[in-house]
């Protein structure tokens, strides 16, 4: 009788490359869990919680400029509407950074600094911080994956008014 399939030493052939392939694998991952990850905002979705809050502003009939911040702060969309001031680029990038930055609301952080003036230092921690209202962390569960600044209207609570609408056009997303 003819023995069909592989011989034994085929067999232990296979066997062996599968199970050196598995060891490769498992080394792989093992150093793969040392490793962080992190969420990453999109540059579409960026976009559209600035145009949003920009809409919003012009919708009350204010000229804003809205920063939107990846986690580390650094800009990912930068809009200025027609008629907003000049100075109003540089508070909404400093507001996203802000609320980046410390993971809270630029108007929380205000409050906190009213109530405890032994933390102002949090003011000079660098150049790019502004402790004023209009800045809003933009989160993805518990974890901070950027921020988003808006500044030119009378008020820091209409800049924060404004930069919420930017947020709730993205809510979905964010889930």
């Amino acid at each position: 009788m003819k023995h069909i399939g592989t011989s034994v030493s085929s067999r232990y052939a296979i066997l062996s490359g599968v199970a050196t392939l598995a060891l490769i694998l498992s080394a792989r991952s093992a150093g793969a869990a040392d490793l962080l990850s992190e969420k990453v905002l999109p540059l579409s979705v960026a976009t559209q919680a600035a145009q949003a809050a920009v809409t919003a502003c012009t919708q009350k009939g204010f000229h804003i400029s809205v920063a939107v911040t990846d986690q580390a702060g650094l800009v990912r969309v930068l809009m200025r509407d027609d008629q907003a001031g000049p100075h109003t680029l540089d508070s909404s990038v400093k507001k996203a950074y802000t609320a980046a930055s410390f993971g809270l609301s630029t108007g929380v952080l205000t409050k906190i600094l009213l109530a405890h003036p032994d933390a102002m230092g949090l003011r000079d921690i660098n150049d790019k911080i502004l402790i004023m209202q209009g800045g809003l962390p933009i989160q993805l569960g518990a974890e901070v994956i950027g921020g988003i600044g808006v500044g030119g209207t009378p008020g820091g609570d209409t800049d924060e008014a404004c930069a919420r609408a930017g947020l709730e056009k993205i809510q979905d997303r964010l889930k």
